[in-house]
This record gives structure tokens, sequence and C-alpha cells, in this order.
């Protein structure tokens, strides 16, 4: 099994964990948020006086995280089409689904070739962001 993977473009983990970890042709992506690899901020989230969230933007939050996860791909020495299987955990399903989905859509338009997805509901993340996601990649998976 080789060394985890810290990629220098996307933000640094919350935890004690790499980015990913390459196990033979497979690559294993931790969780990856929106967060802003340049100075941790989360894309859209607009805050009160207190520090409490006050309303954030998904659509920003889900372009941020899908960059996010390019740039772990792109440092693992992975593409964007090796993506095989991403699990997709949403803090509000009814609300954020349908813009999630649709950018989604932007960047899988062939539905066919596109990873394997499930998405969840849950009720928080560690930290304000309202998507994550878990990816598989598979090296050379694509010609």
């Amino acid at each position: 099994m080789n060394d985890g993977i810290h990629a220098g473009n996307a933000p640094k983990a919350v935890g004690h964990y790499p980015h990913a970890r390459r196990v033979g042709d497979l690559l294993f992506l931790s969780g990856i948020g929106p967060r802003d690899p340049a100075d941790n901020s989360i894309p859209g989230n607009e805050y009160f006086a207190d520090g409490r969230l006050r309303k954030y933007d998904i659509e920003a939050q889900v372009r941020a995280v899908l960059a996010n996860v390019r740039a772990v791909l792109d440092a693992s020495g992975a593409r964007w089409d090796d993506l095989v299987d991403v699990t997709v955990y949403l803090t509000d399903m009814a609300r954020d689904f349908k813009a999630y989905n649709a950018i989604w859509a932007e960047h899988f338009p062939d539905a066919a070739n596109a990873p394997c997805r499930t998405t969840v509901g849950i009720t928080a993340l560690p930290t304000p962001i309202a998507i994550e996601l878990k990816c598989v990649a598979a090296f050379g998976s694509r010609p």
C-alpha cells in the first residue's frame, strides 16, 4: 500500500488523515468538502455577526467540492474519468438535491459513463458545509 496523498491545492483535511490513498489500481479519497484551499472559507456561506451560519449557496458549494475532488485526483495522478463511485452527503436533501443534481449533470453529461452515485441526507458535517463527497477512482478505467 502506498503512502497517503496530500494535495497541495485542495483544502487541508479537517482531521488527521490523507486526502487519498492508493491501493493497487484503486484510489480512495477521504471525504472532501467545498472549503477554499487558499483561505479555508466556505463558498457561498453568509454568517450572522455572532458567527452563526445565516445562509449558504448550495450551487457555489457543489462547484467548489467538485473542483476540490478534481484537485485531489490530479495530485494522485488520476483523471476525472477515473471516478467510478461517489457517495454524496447533503445536509438538506429536500432543499438542495435538485440544484446539486443539475450541476452534477453538467460535470457528467453522459449518464451511462458517469460514476455510480449514492446520495444520502444527513443532519450535519464537521464544518458548516452543506455537501461532502466520498469518492473511489480506478486507474486506467477509461480508454
